[in-house]
């Protein structure tokens, strides 16, 4: 292994015979007739060899080593440069991590983005490590790692990612415009959740994802949800409340359709409990059946209105149309059938109250008539018994 320190005398003479100037920055080229040995270390046995063939093709190939390692002026340089400071060209870029997650530099150096300074790509470059099919890879570098997770309190979110429908995206199918994690983070100016300016703060969720989904976006923010939440009232729910934010799964999916409505329910408590009472319900949860009617089938799923807009699939007017979707021949009496009736509410549904409690005393009494029918056939069994003994025991003397 040869060291900075056995050819600092080469490195002189190298830059006399080549007519440099001591104090001058010396071409990449001149560097490279040393730094290019792949055995090339410095005293404490770290490599500083530098792949020559990345370096050429990389953004920064056309610099010399100077204009970044500006705090080396004369040969022979010190075993240990002074660390480069990217900010001296990339301002506006180091202006966006300040106050970012990442901002604290020696915990995240551009590099453990960008990847080995001698060999940066421009993002376009299917080599560079943020090219759009590259990015979740780099990013789970750290956000894929356990003890990175545990140490800063995150999930570890890189596997819930790369199974996405997102993530198959760009991983199976190689779609160039499939969300990745800068697609929703950012890049550089990368804030908490927490924070109100934040691509990921609940309210801004919305036009973050609709970057990409701009209809889907559009439909939601005409709906009931959308509104409330460009009032201020945050409860309502965003995209990632319904569809999460990394393990996004196709809406098709059955996995999606079964954990569709308990979502809703989550906050419609009341609406989702008389909903379990129905024949939808039971038809999916005891049968197993997937395209049983769920939530959205019958409001929608992101222009949700109220049944008093003439526009909502659940207006009195569009109820024949709406059922007729799954039950061909439905008309206005079939859609007198009650989705979301209470029966244990005296005042909503007083008919439905008092049939209910009609036929839980009915079967309570029927139950209690066979209880005491049962204890008293079994008395009276057990009497005979008794009163049968002496009478055999008499017979048998």
């Amino acid at each position: 292994m040869k060291t900075v320190s056995s050819i600092a005398l080469a490195l002189v003479a190298f830059a006399l015979l080549a007519g440099a100037r001591p104090g001058v920055a010396q071409a990449a080229t001149d560097c490279l007739s040393c730094h290019a040995d792949a055995g090339m270390q410095d005293g404490s046995g770290h490599s500083v060899s530098v792949d020559a063939q990345k370096f050429h093709s990389s953004i920064h190939g056309s610099l010399k080593c100077g204009d970044c390692h500006t705090a080396i002026k004369d040969y022979p340089h010190p075993d240990r440069a002074t660390p480069v400071k990217c900010d001296s060209c990339h301002a506006g870029e180091a202006a966006g991590l300040i106050g970012s997650v990442h901002g604290d530099g020696a915990e995240h150096p551009c590099t453990s983005c960008h990847g080995d300074a001698h060999s940066i790509f421009p993002k376009e470059d299917p080599r560079s490590a943020v090219y759009p099919l590259n990015v979740p890879r780099t990013c789970s570098s750290c956000h894929g790692d356990e003890g990175m997770a545990k140490k800063h309190g995150l999930v570890s979110v890189y596997p819930l990612y790369i199974d996405s429908i997102h993530g198959f995206a760009l991983s199976k199918e190689g779609l160039l415009v499939a969300a990745n994690c800068q697609s929703c983070h950012g890049s550089h100016h990368i804030l908490s959740h927490k924070d109100p300016q934040s691509r990921t703060y609940k309210a801004n969720i919305p036009k973050t994802c609709g970057s990409c989904h701009a209809g889907i976006t559009a439909d939601y923010e005409g709906g009931v949800h959308g509104k409330a939440v460009a009032k201020g009232h945050l409860d309502a729910p965003v995209c990632s409340d319904c569809h999460t934010a990394h393990a996004i799964l196709q809406p098709t999916e059955a996995a999606f359709r079964t954990q569709s409505t308990p979502i809703c329910g989550s906050c419609h408590k009341e609406k989702f409990s008389t909903y379990r009472d129905t024949f939808h319900s039971q038809l999916g949860a005891l049968g197993g059946y997937v395209e049983t009617a769920r939530c959205w089938d019958c409001h929608g799923a992101h222009d949700v209105l109220p049944a008093s807009d003439p526009r909502s699939p659940i207006a009195p007017a569009n109820l024949v149309a709406t059922c007729g979707r799954c039950h061909a021949g439905a008309n206005v009496s079939f859609v007198q059938y009650q989705p979301h009736a209470n029966a244990r509410n005296r005042k909503l549904n007083p008919a439905l109250y008092f049939i209910r409690l009609f036929m839980n005393l009915l079967l309570a009494s029927v139950l209690t008539f066979f209880v005491i029918h049962t204890v008293l056939w079994l008395i009276r069994s057990r009497y005979d018994q008794i009163k049968r003994r002496p009478a055999e025991g008499g017979k048998n003397a």
